[in-house]
């Protein structure tokens, strides 16, 4: 098996790991057992490896960089529009995400409590902003 990829976090893992069943691709994580336990010991060991056979590593690869699609039908509700960066449009947006300076603070006072953030957060430019439900530029189907 080699290591196709390294997350930090489990959901990212996991989320990865289910891309690959899905796909019937075989493939394993590695180091998931510990995160679950000490989420704060992923950086120390170099985060959760995903790992699959050398000879299905193109397959994965190229099914794991497929870019994130703008919209897709959801059953029962119609299209549903990915939300977008207000400042570079992009699609790489994540909700609640983990506020490591302040959760890893809590690990050195011997209680790690994972704080998260109330607001969206652009991995392409690193804005944050929160969402107040009006529909602005970046809600609008382009």
């Amino acid at each position: 098996m080699v290591t196709l990829r390294h997350f930090r976090d489990l959901p990212e893992a996991l989320l990865a790991k289910g891309c690959l069943d899905s796909a019937d691709i075989e493939c394993t994580l590695v180091g998931d057992n510990v995160v679950r336990l000490g989420w704060f010991w992923s950086n120390a060991m170099g985060g959760v490896q995903l790992k699959v056979a050398p000879s299905d590593a193109d397959a994965a690869n190229e099914l794991l960089t497929q870019p994130i699609p703008e919209k897709f039908e959801v059953a029962g509700i119609g299209a549903y529009q990915q939300p977008h960066c207000p400042n570079c449009q992009s699609l790489d947006v994540t909700f609640q995400e983990l506020n490591r300076p302040v959760s890893y603070m809590t690990m050195w006072l011997n209680v790690p409590i994972p704080v998260y953030r109330r607001a969206w957060r652009c991995h392409s430019c690193d804005v944050e902003w929160e969402d107040d439900g009006i529909p602005g530029p970046a809600d609008s189907p382009a």
